[in-house]
Order: structure tokens, then sequence, then C-alpha cells
């Protein structure tokens, strides 16, 4: 068995929440993140023609298979280990969200525009309202700048792959409740010099062109279009609430972008519908509980000169069968996410590859 160590430091609050929805070092959610970004480096293994029952099988072999017959059921290859197991100290959220944006559907009584509190707008769920302002719902969050060191044991076999898998983990991971909009954005930093070289470098990248992604029905690449890979970054900030303020901006002006004529139980879906699922007061007749994620994802990261920076990446899928999705409208929408991101009145640039392997 081969071991490495690595340090895990949260950009942004991280709300890793256990059976009492508090927030709190757990290796379930690391695991279920590293099996997330297994497949998508296992899709790039294969040209991305990928025979699922094969991957399964092999996931199922590293990660582990919990099943009811016994038989069945297997250890894991992969072993993980936090050094603490403690709960996140951010206990309240009073004087954090103090930054509000405007968003053109929020309005009073009167009809006038009310402005949203930026954290509450990306972390709603985790986060609700209280007493005029936002408030932590469960017991705690895990502050950022904590840290833990995380140590993984795995055979001989499985080291280079996951070495790809871990600097796709530093560079596009994030954990916990909503952490596809930037919450629980962590830094990885091996703490043992030998694997150092190979962790950071990350020239290749798991791409693929964003409609070919469409062919598949989950998560396995980050997207690209003729102006190279689909990955935008903000203007440098200098701590994460600013970040969080910017970050909330660019969501608000992209769905509102699609305009609703349709409220509850429309009798087909709208363009809007197409980014993520549910829509508030906006549901779909006939998608009942369905819920598709959105495949547009941000993270917060540390700017070379100093500060921190928010990432926007495209992981393009086809949302399930049960969506009964329409490819010709999917791709309209996001042919207009991708140009609104490159507009140059969105401040936004877009990442190369080589500022990947070096940033």
């Amino acid at each position: 068995m081969r071991q490495q160590s690595f340090l895990v430091q949260f950009t942004t609050p991280a709300f890793l929440g256990n059976a009492d929805q508090a927030g709190q070092w757990r290796t379930p959610p690391f695991k279920a993140l590293l099996r997330q970004w297994w497949r998508v480096a296992y899709a790039a293994d294969h040209q991305f023609r990928v025979d699922l029952a094969a991957m399964r099988r092999e996931e199922g072999l590293i990660f582990g298979v919990a099943a009811d017959a016994a038989a069945d059921s297997r250890k894991a290859r992969l072993r993980l280990r936090l050094d603490r197991w403690d709960i996140g100290r951010q206990d309240h959220w009073r004087g954090l969200d103090a930054a509000r944006v405007q968003h053109p559907e929020v309005s009073n009584r009167n009809g006038q525009p009310v402005p949203v509190g930026a954290q509450l707008y990306l972390g709603y769920g985790p986060l609700g309202f209280a007493a005029g302002q936002t408030a932590l719902k469960a017991n705690a969050a895990i502050q950022a700048g904590e840290s833990a060191r995380i140590a993984l044991a795995l055979p001989d076999q499985d080291v280079a792959m996951f070495t790809r898998v871990l600097a796709l983990l530093g560079r596009f991971g994030t954990l916990g409740g909503r952490s596809r909009n930037g919450w629980g954005s962590f830094t990885l930093a091996p703490t043992d010099p030998a694997p150092k070289q190979a962790a950071e470098s990350i020239a290749a990248l798991p791409l693929r062109p964003w409609q070919e992604a469409l062919t598949l029905d989950w998560p396995h690449a980050i997207g690209t279009d003729a102006g190279g890979p689909l990955i935008w970054r903000t203007e440098m900030r200098p701590d994460w609430q600013q970040v969080m303020r910017r970050l909330a901006e660019i969501k608000i002006a992209l769905r509102t972008s699609f305009a609703f004529t349709t409220g509850r139980n429309a009798p087909q879906p709208e363009a809007r519908h197409w980014l993520s699922y549910p829509v508030t007061n906006h549901s779909v007749r006939g998608w009942d509980q369905l819920r598709l994620p959105n495949s547009l994802r941000f993270k917060v990261q540390p700017d070379p000169d100093g500060g921190l920076y928010g990432m926007i990446f495209h992981v393009p899928c086809m949302p399930p069968q049960a969506f009964r999705p329409e490819k010709r409208s999917i791709l309209d929408v996001w042919r207009h996410v991708h140009a609104l991101l490159d507009d140059s009145t969105m401040g936004l640039q877009r990442i190369s590859t080589g500022a990947m392997t070096h940033g």
C-alpha cells in the first residue's frame, strides 16, 4: 500500500452536515468527492467511450460496495483518514452577509426592487433568513481558513490514477451543501515532498467539446468550445465574502437572462428550466420531484498574486431521460450562457490550459 498525505484548507465556509446537521470534519464527503472525480478521470482514460458496467465494477473495487447480501459487500482498496473529526467553529452568521446584490425578480409589496444577501442567494438551504438577516440553519459550519490533514492509502496499481484525481480535486473540487455555488471550496497541498510535483501537474485536463459531452447524462469532462476550456475567472478580491458577492451577481445575471413566460405547473419546460431544477414558483408539469443540478459550477481559489478569485467552469452533460430532454433547446441554452460569460461586460477572463498547470 502506498500512503500519501495532504493538507486540506477551506477558502470558503463548508456545510458538511453530520447526522445532527452540524458541520463536522468527516471522511464520507471526501470519499464521495474522490469518487466523482475518479469517474471523470476514468472517462478521460477511455476517450469518453465508457462501458458503464465495467466502470462500476472497477469503482466498486476501489471505493467499496455496500450491498444487502454480505457476499456482494466489498472493502475498498482506498483507505482515508482525517486527523480531526471535530465540529466546525462557525456557529453563527452575524455580520458575514453584509453585501447585498440586486435581483431584478425580487421586489417588495410596492413592486420596488429589493436587494438580496449574496451569501443567502448562493447558500439557501444551509443558510436561511431570520431576524432580518442571513442566519445559519444548522448548529455549525466549518470556517474558511480551517484545515486538516487527510491521508490516503492505496495499492501501487492505483497511484497514477489517483495522482490525476487528486489534482482535479484541488483544482475543481468543492465539498458539502451548496458546493456547486462555491461553498466548501478548498486547497489541497501534499505534505510529502515526493508526490508534490506530480500532484500539481494538471496539464492533461479531462477536456471534451461540450456538444459531444451531451451524449452522456452524467458529469465526465470539462467542456470546451472554439475558445478553449469552458473555464472563467473573476478579478481578484481580498476576501471570500467579496468573491461570493461577485459570483452571486454572475449567477443572477445568467439566470435572469432567461425570462419566464409561465408560472407554476408549466405545460412545457422553458429555457431557464434547463439550467437547473426546481425553480421557485416555476414548476413543470410531469417533473414532480425531479432535481436537475446546475452543470455550471463555482469555486473560490487563491490568486497567485494574493487574495482570492472566483472560478466558473462547465461540466456539461445531458439531463436524465426522466426530464425528456430537448437537445436543441439545451444546446441553445448553453450557447447563450457561454456567450454571456465571454461578454466583456461580465469582466471575466478565460483560463487557459497553461494557466491551469501553473496557477
